[in-house]
């Protein structure tokens, strides 16, 4: 890479205030020059995101940064790290793609990754592929830790409607009065009752809400989405 290759620096924060070691504006942007000047590529700006979550691209600056790729304005994009251009493995192949079509290298100096050269687009690769199986892992153990919690009567989450919590603060035991209301809604729900009927129905017969409020369509609703969720 020489100085005529145009290369722009991103850095994001997501708070305001963040000054972890490491993960600060100042300590990214530093990084960044450095690693202009060892490949002597001309960093012309660096693009900041403040207070901006890497949970999506819908970034300001993240925006700009595409629209001078898109326009060929760029050679390179060099980041401090890669969790500050994204944490979705969907997003960052998104951008890889992206970048490729446009023949824009990413230089990432935490991971030293450079997709310029074959050898730093293979790594990349694999290091995508690795992070979403771990993804897709620690997914499934949480599944199947909730659902054996669930078999075991244990709390997983907010209480269910027609449930409460048992004097060992873990498990989960019926509520009768709870259990009588639930009961009639899937009653005349199986009835083919409206949910509006169904709420005027129960404050008819004094059945109350957890909160001891008058039934509505919506908390027919939310007990009906709870009880198919458990």
């Amino acid at each position: 890479m020489d100085l005529t290759m145009k290369a722009i620096g991103y850095a994001r924060v997501s708070t305001d205030k963040q000054a972890d070691r490491g993960v600060s504006l100042e300590a990214q942007a530093e990084k960044i020059r450095a690693m202009a000047v060892v490949h002597n590529a001309n960093l012309f700006d660096i693009i900041v995101d403040v207070g901006e979550s890497a949970k999506s691209l819908n970034r300001p600056g993240m925006a700009r940064l595409l629209a001078l790729v898109d326009a060929g304005e760029v050679q390179t994009v060099i980041i401090a790290k890669l969790d500050r251009l994204t944490r979705s493995v969907k997003d960052l192949c998104t951008l890889l793609e992206r970048f490729e079509r446009r023949s824009v290298a990413l230089i990432s100096v935490a991971e030293s990754l450079d997709t310029g050269c074959a050898a730093g687009r293979l790594v990349l690769n694999i290091m995508t592929a690795v992070s979403q199986w771990e993804r897709e892992a620690i997914g499934e153990r949480t599944r199947d830790a909730l659902s054996h919690k669930r078999s075991n009567g244990e709390r997983v989450g907010n209480i269910p409607f027609g449930s409460r919590l048992a004097d060992d603060g873990e498990h989960l035991e019926p509520d009768p009065l709870e259990q009588a209301a639930l009961t009639e809604i899937r009653r005349l729900r199986t009835e083919g009752t409206a949910m509006r009927t169904i709420a005027a129905n129960l404050n008819q017969r004094a059945y109350q809400t957890r909160r001891g409020t008058p039934w509505s369509l919506e908390s027919v609703a939310r007990v009906l989405k709870s009880a198919a969720a458990h």
